[in-house]
């Protein structure tokens, strides 16, 4: 069963002005956008920058108004876990008190029961208690990643939308990273729309791939369908410049 549907999605953005009387014109972003994504799944979609990835994700989760079309969610609480941890960790509070934040602003929790149920994300993503009075500029890259995973699951949701989360770490710390991500989703149940330019880490994760261009999809289907044969000539270009394709 679907966790999510988008359906026939068209969103555009207004043309800066060059003239004051000048008629207003519109880029279209999206051009109908449709898919679903199972429970249990990861979806990966992948483009270049510029494409649409972006303005997707956050239709998505609500964070820009869709112009036509539909999102229809079956998950309570979806997240978002972004490219740069840095910009979604406030810098002058503990990782204890970012964790317990949505608990405090959407639960009953008691501020005992809220500090154990961050003592156990933690430990689910890898991190000991040692970290809860830490800040995030004392965190190197990849221990912040963790703790912006486990921000996004503190209300149990089941549907996440992972945008580039392992893009701005290093080759070493990226493999730990999304061992992580598949860990936590078998574990939890989780469905991910997993945004990516890199076809190679998309690969690693993900059962079924979208490609994406100029605000369409222009290719999707199984992982092997996607890598071993593509149809869209976009497509295989892709691949050809990641060095997966002759």
């Amino acid at each position: 069963m679907a966790i999510i549907q988008v359906k026939d999605l068209h969103i555009s953005f207004k043309k800066e002005k060059k003239k004051i009387f000048e008629r207003q014109q519109y880029i279209e972003v999206l051009k109908g956008i449709s898919f679903s994504i199972a429970e249990n799944e990861i979806l990966g979609l992948v483009g270049e920058s510029g494409c649409g990835k972006t303005t997707l994700a956050k239709a998505i989760l609500g964070l820009i108004q869709v112009e036509t079309g539909a999102v229809i969610h079956r998950s309570k609480y979806p997240q978002m876990i972004f490219q740069d941890p840095t910009g979604s960790l406030n810098p002058s509070k503990t990782v204890s008190f970012i964790l317990q934040e949505p608990l405090k602003n959407c639960t009953n929790m008691r501020a005992a029961e809220r500090l154990e149920k961050v003592k156990w994300m933690l430990g689910e993503v890898g991190l000991s208690k040692e970290y809860l009075q830490r800040y995030p500029g004392e965190l190197s890259g990849g221990q912040k990643q963790r703790v912006s995973i486990a921000q996004s699951l503190m209300l149990g949701s089941k549907f996440l939308v992972a945008d580039e989360p392992v893009s701005s770490l290093d080759v070493t710390i990226q493999a730990q990273v999304l061992n992580l991500i598949k860990d936590l989703q078998k574990r939890h149940s989780l469905s991910i729309l997993f945004i990516s330019h890199d076809l190679r880490v998309v690969y690693q994760l993900c059962e079924r791939v979208m490609i994406m261009k100029d605000g369409l999809i222009v290719e999707s289907g199984t992982r092997n369908e996607i890598y071993k044969n593509p149809q869209n000539d976009y497509t295989k270009k892709l691949l050809k410049s990641a060095g997966l394709r002759d």
